[in-house]
């Protein structure tokens, strides 16, 4: 881990801050987004500083600074599965640790805070202030409005309450990167400036690359064998809706019983699919524990088929990262979800938009994958070339970019106060 210079006016290189509930080897995509991130920009040469919860370990990549708040272990996908209250004390409990270690830090002059824990935008302004720095809001997901989809109901006074306050926040910030054009047009009809929102797509983990079905150690371990496998891997949350894809796999079972079916992964449904597929008698279906990040490439290259699912409700609130991580392993991927969102326009090329509860048309559309081989490595070529044209090193490059810009702006006007340290950490 590297050592934190103190006061970025005593120095050339520009310093950025960065504020998220997790980094790795924490779970969480927004931790491994920062450390993609993080990492590159410190090779560009700026200071780079990550703010954490929890005390253990950091995989910090060189020239990063991590410093962790001290407080409990992030919250794990399962413990929040198990009792779903954990979701607000946790995270409200670790909003006010990030905040209060972040306040602590020394001067920084580019502040960015993300959706992790929820809300964390609001405190943007306020420690970006304390920094005298330029304020990003990344943003990775949109609350409040998300949480009615994610099984999160508040009084309507306090949604509403909550709204204002989000959106006031936003409005404050200098820039607020969204990771779709729709989240994009979300932002800018809840009020925040279009001149200020930049769309910046996630991008798939720099780990996952294909690996040859003849040569994947993950096929031999489960068994798969020759098998024409479809894998779900990824978050299994109440944005993702499963009816579908379980009465799907009904269909298969009697059609194609030969056809394997992987849903790989944790959260809040997990359970309940679990007993879904056991009361169904789904024998075709397997569920696997989500795998280790370096197990990655094999997990998802041992599909040739993958799907992924969102709640229409949830269109302009998050984008589904399991698409590019199938693509990014060269497989197509069948998206149940809204027509008109960034994962549909994706898969364009390389899989299929269904309507979210189009069971038959689902289990009809893996009938076909499985039988036409040329199909297969055609959309699987696809999926590979639009997985890079787009990776870690060009989002890193857009952000530092936006930084640069951000920075300098700041510099040329007279709202950065000058001369003005603060308290060491």
């Amino acid at each position: 881990m590297s050592n934190h210079f103190g006061d970025s006016s005593s120095v050339d290189s520009p310093s950025i801050l960065f504020v998220n509930r997790v980094f790795p080897p924490d779970k969480g995509a927004t931790g491994r987004c920062v450390f993609d991130v993080a990492g590159r920009m410190a090779a560009m040469g700026w200071r780079v500083t990550v703010v954490a919860d929890g005390c253990g370990p950091s995989d910090a990549p060189p020239g990063v600074a991590v410093r962790r708040t001290g407080g409990d272990a992030p919250l794990d996908a399962g413990a929040v599965s198990r009792d779903p209250r954990l979701t607000a004390r946790g995270y409200l409990a670790a909003a006010v640790r990030l905040i209060q270690r972040a306040l602590r830090l020394p001067r920084h002059d580019v502040v960015v805070t993300m959706t992790d824990p929820p809300l964390l935008a609001c405190a943007g302004p306020l420690i970006a202030a304390r920094h005298g720095a330029a304020s990003i809001h990344w943003s990775q997901d949109v609350f409040p409005a998300l949480l009615p989809v994610l099984g999160i109901r508040m009084p309507e006074p306090l949604t509403r309450m909550t709204e204002r306050a989000s959106v006031r926040a936003l409005r404050r910030h200098d820039a607020v990167v969204a990771i779709g054009r729709c989240m994009a047009g979300r932002l800018a009809a809840a009020g925040v400036s279009a001149e200020r929102i930049t769309v910046l797509p996630n991008w798939p983990d720099p780990r996952i690359r294909p690996v040859p079905r003849a040569d994947n150690p993950f096929r031999r371990e489960h068994g798969l064998g020759g098998r024409f496998t479809v894998a779900y891997s990824g978050n299994m949350g109440l944005a993702h809706p499963m009816d579908a894809l379980l009465e799907a796999a009904a269909l298969l079972a009697r059609s194609d019983p030969a056809l394997a079916i992987l849903l790989i992964g944790e959260g809040r449904r997990r359970a309940a699919i679990a007993e879904a597929v056991e009361r169904r008698g789904l024998t075709n279906v397997r569920m696997l524990p989500l795998q280790p990040p370096d197990r990655l490439a094999e997990s998802l290259s041992a599909a040739d088929l993958h799907l992924a699912t969102m709640d229409p409700r949830a269109e302009g609130l998050l984008v589904p990262s399991k698409v590019a991580g199938a693509l990014a392993a060269g497989r197509p991927c069948l998206f149940l979800g809204p027509a008109g969102s960034d994962a549909a326009a994706m898969v364009e090329g390389c899989g299929q938009r269904l309507a979210p509860d189009d069971a038959a048309g689902l289990a009809a559309a893996i009938r076909i994958y499985a039988r036409d081989p040329a199909l297969r490595a055609a959309h699987g070529a696809r999926a590979l070339t639009v997985a890079s044209a787009w990776d870690a090193a060009a989002a890193a490059r857009r952000f530092t970019a936006l930084a640069e810009t951000l920075h300098q702006e700041r510099l040329r006007g007279a709202s950065v106060p000058t001369g003005r340290s603060l308290p060491h950490a």
